[in-house]
């Protein structure tokens, strides 16, 4: 039987975590579904979670007014989506779509700002395990950029 401990202990972005951040990661943790075509959030939306994709597809999409929205980056399984809820002012600056029915494990970004006030080295932890993610999203967007208004 998986446990959320077990399935965040095994993947590579929770890999060297100490064990007692690994316990306060699983305490803010829950399994979540999302059916194809529902947003798992909007942009402007107050961002309190991040999430580990187990299964499906998420598009993260932004909208410009009267056309159709622009997929910037699509991701699936063992992926992680969201790092709004670790930058203040904790508000979401894309949407999220699940493109398929898509399984995921929620961390409750509160719970975890709470938990990293109180340990610091948890925080400088998940700072730069989520600097990476950030990272990869910009370059996908730059990517989407190229795509987009490069073929001239």
């Amino acid at each position: 039987m998986e446990t959320l401990e077990r399935i965040l202990s095994g993947h590579p972005f929770f890999a060297g975590l100490a064990p007692r951040h690994l316990d306060l990661l699983v305490g803010c943790a829950s399994n979540v579904r999302f059916k194809a075509d529902e947003f798992v959030f909007h942009a402007g939306a107050e961002a309190n979670e991040f999430y580990l994709i187990r299964g499906g597809r998420i598009s993260l999409e932004i909208a410009p007014p009267g056309r159709m929205p622009l997929v910037l980056q699509t991701l699936g399984e063992g992926e992680i989506l969201g790092w709004s809820w670790l930058v203040p002012p904790y508000h979401w600056v894309l949407d999220a779509r699940a493109v398929e029915p898509t399984r995921a494990i929620a961390l409750d970004g509160r719970c975890l700002r709470g938990k990293c006030e109180a340990d610091h080295d948890l925080g400088y932890e998940l700072l730069k395990r989520f600097a990476l993610i950030m990272e990869q999203g910009l370059q996908a967007a730059r990517l989407q950029l190229l795509d987009v208004y490069g073929a001239g």
